[in-house]
């Protein structure tokens, strides 16, 4: 029987490799074992308990002021002693978090294979994003098997030597757990009865209301980026009056502090508490667009219909710029307020970018990567 062991610590992985756990509780000839890190931690701990995964180790490393270099160094001496009680064939990352760098750093001192979920997603600007474009880079080059979400990011891989045999198109398992996760909430009564609950407890949600859903939390936008991002929100909240501004703030202090300067005391502008996941995707669905610097609501997104804008200079998801369903605004206000003003008032723009098929899958991913794995000869 194969030992697999699955890694991760951050909201987004944990979104991320769900339903990879629940396609692997499905295979009798697969022993699972999960381990997250708790670099996030009530963000980790939510999706956790919305899709019942209960791991089997838990390195719980988060701290107040946690910088990268106590992450990265937490994570690899707590890992080290996960893989010498669980002697795993294949440890699998997930992206391009810290948890990801430092656990395959372990797997690769420890002479583990390594499968690497999301591969092959590049800007091939070390510092956009900063530092996920260095982790994923460093991934790639530690990893034995490449999971690829798109026919592009396989491309890169080979380009950059890897073999083709060991890069495998699966499509994104963010779409995996979105049709997983809007199930759920359809179909139990009082999670749905819960999810309303949330969201109305800080935001009136009124059916057909036009909403503008905004993120915004990389790092490279700390400072005279977001600046620039939350004037161009006040000027599209101010010439928009019916349209409101919903916006689950980050909690570090680098996003709190300047959005609650600018946008604190405006009508249609709602600075929410960060939302759990089921209810983050419920708004989602309900929202007109979206305005992010996310990376994983680029490929969500695409699947409910919503048009993003995306307030970064680059992206490793190309795809959806390609085929129309994403822009790229960075963090230039003209460009943010006349992007949103087209989709507010153009509906030929609007239907342009709501109705294509979304290029980063279409729900059965981790079917294709639990098969692969099954087939494997260690």
């Amino acid at each position: 029987m194969k030992k697999v062991l699955l890694v991760f610590g951050t909201r987004p992985e944990a979104i991320k490799m769900a339903p990879l756990v629940k396609a692997f509780k499905e295979n009798i000839n697969i022993d699972l074992k999960i381990c997250v890190t708790a670099q996030h931690r009530e963000m980790l701990d939510q999706v956790l308990d919305f899709f019942d995964i209960i791991p089997d180790y838990d390195l719980n490393i988060m701290k107040k002021g946690q910088d990268l270099f106590y992450i990265t160094s937490k994570i690899l001496d707590g890992i080290k002693n996960v893989l010498e009680d669980f002697k795993a064939d294949l440890v699998l990352v997930h992206g391009d978090t810290t948890t990801t760098l430092s656990t395959s750093l372990a797997a690769f001192y420890k002479k583990i294979k390594l499968g690497h979920i999301e591969a092959g997603l590049r800007t091939y600007n070390i510092d956009s994003p900063w530092p996920e474009e260095a982790n994923r880079q460093i991934t790639s080059v530690l990893a034995n098997y490449h999971f690829a979400p798109t026919i592009n990011s396989k491309k890169k891989l080979i380009k950059e030597g890897k073999d083709e045999q060991d890069v495998i198109v699966t499509g994104n398992t963010v779409i995996d757990s979105l049709f997983l996760a809007l199930d759920i909430i359809e179909n139990n009564s009082l999670i749905k009865k819960e999810v309303l609950g949330n969201i109305k407890s800080q935001y009136n949600l009124i059916e057909n209301k036009k909403i503008i859903l905004v993120t915004g939390h990389r790092r490279e936008n700390f400072g005279i980026p977001f600046l620039n991002i939350f004037k161009a929100l006040k000027k599209i909240a101010s010439d928009n009056p019916d349209v409101d501004i919903v916006y689950p703030v980050h909690l570090n202090p680098n996003v709190q502090t300047p959005v609650k300067e600018i946008l604190g005391n405006i009508k249609n502008v709602f600075l929410i508490d960060p939302l759990n996941y089921p209810s983050f995707i419920f708004l989602m669905n309900k929202s007109t667009f979206i305005i992010t610097d996310s990376g994983g609501i680029q490929e969500e997104a695409p699947s409910l219909g919503k048009p993003v804008l995306v307030l970064r200079e680059t992206t490793e998801r190309p795809e959806a710029v390609q085929v129309g369903t994403v822009k790229l605004v960075g963090s230039d206000p003209k460009k943010i307020v006349t992007e949103s003003q087209k989709l507010l008032n153009d509906s030929l723009e609007y239907n342009k970018m709501s109705k294509i098929n979304n290029p980063y899958g279409d729900g059965y991913s981790c079917k294709r990567i639990v098969s692969f794995i099954e087939e494997l000869k260690f």
